[in-house]
């Protein structure tokens, strides 16, 4: 029997998403958001929700350009931290070490130690209540060498990227592969 938690923002897994953008003065910022994901595949697009009083909404209305860095397990610290310290009132970069990269195409830094970076110019905004949409078009998707396997495309197990349980407050490391998508369910097609 299943147990009615009310009308909660749980969805599993959500992913950890680590929104870069400069501020007015070109400093960079980086903020933590579970609220987001991939929205459209054509054009390829990822919707990010921020609330309007950070540092990083203010970025996003002013540079309508961001990046998404994929964090990995063994940067959950340094992760946490983009989340809980405001850019209004600290370098991030400087407190946990981590290296922001000036994307190619946008306005809009990425994180060095993190395999994976999507640059991002927003086609929307969305106001959702506590916080607003941001709709990215993704013009690049850029992946380490090291997290890429043989054939050709990222490796989820090299990247181990974080999940979010937004109900508990945890971090959560992926598990093994469960099953081959588009394969696994053909046993129920005749």
């Amino acid at each position: 029997m299943k147990r009615s938690l009310g009308a909660v923002p749980a969805v599993y897994p959500m992913p950890v998403l680590v929104i870069g953008t400069y501020d007015h003065a070109g400093n960079p910022d980086a903020m933590v958001a579970a609220w987001g994901g991939i929205c459209s595949s054509d054009p390829p697009a990822v919707a990010v929700s921020v609330r309007p009083s950070h540092a990083t909404y203010r970025n996003l209305m002013e540079k309508r350009e961001f990046s998404v860095s994929i964090p990995p397990v063994e940067y959950v610290a340094e992760t946490d931290l983009l989340g809980i310290v405001s850019g209004d009132e600290a370098d991030k970069f400087a407190l946990t070490g981590l290296t922001p990269v000036r994307s190619t195409l946008v306005d809009a830094p990425f994180i060095r130690e993190f395999p994976v970076a999507l640059e991002c110019r927003i086609i929307s905004r969305t106001d959702c209540g506590s916080h607003v949409q941001f709709i990215g078009r993704i013009l690049d998707v850029k992946v380490d060498e090291r997290v890429i396997g043989p054939d050709g495309t990222p490796d989820l197990a090299a990247i181990q990227p974080l999940g979010f349980d937004a109900l508990r407050k945890e971090y959560y490391g992926m598990g093994a592969v469960a099953g081959k998508a588009y394969s696994a369910g053909r046993k129920f097609v005749k």
